[in-house]
């Protein structure tokens, strides 16, 4: 097994991001390579998903890290970043919020992971898991009650996996609270830290 280092998505770490989404995140599915992971920070109500492009995207990436208004962790293995995880509260998704079927009641005390990148090389070998734990570590230091992720009930191929598996999320405690036809909620309680 090789040393992972997680560390919380940063301004000081806007070049490591870009490197990741740029060169490594995509190379084996580049119809998807143009996201940098905005699609859930967008309110698909007011844009046209379909016609924004990479440069776009990557541009509102730089945006929103370096005003601190985009959350989630990277993983570097030997100062190479290899894995992403966009986690933070929910009520930072507008994606998220235009869902008719989601729970909203206690969208302040839900930390969301919405999504998994890991560079090709890399999968199958505990990256993701690593990204989750520190995810639910930045929400139990940050008070916030319940983790909440989005497993798909059938994602045939890896990129349509990039919620992240069932089996990740149960072997870390999850169990599934709402159940759609295509896709799951699934949420943890979290115990906050004590003062």
């Amino acid at each position: 097994m090789f040393e992972l280092l997680i560390k919380p998505l940063s301004p000081a770490l806007l070049q490591d991001f870009l490197t990741f989404f740029d060169h490594f995140a995509f190379t084996d599915n580049p119809d998807w390579a143009s996201c940098y992971c905005q699609f859930y920070l967008e309110n698909h109500a007011e844009i046209d998903w379909e016609k924004r492009s990479a440069g776009e995207n990557r541009k509102l990436a730089e945006e929103r890290i370096c005003a601190r208004s985009m959350h989630g962790y990277l993983a570097f293995l030997d100062d190479q970043p290899i894995g992403w995880v966009n986690a933070a509260l929910k009520s930072m998704f507008p994606s998220l919020l235009s869902e008719p079927e989601l729970d909203y009641s206690e969208k302040d005390q839900v930390g969301s992971i919405v999504c998994f990148t890991i560079a090709p090389d890399y999968r199958g070998r505990g990256v993701a898991r690593a990204l989750l734990r520190a995810a639910l570590v930045g929400f139990q230091n940050a008070g916030l009650s319940i983790a909440e992720a989005y497993p798909r009930r059938a994602a045939s191929t890896q990129a349509a996996n990039y919620h992240g598996p069932l089996s990740l999320f149960e072997q870390d405690g999850f169990s599934v609270y709402k159940d759609y036809r295509e896709w799951l909620v699934v949420r943890k309680k979290l115990s906050v830290p004590a003062t």
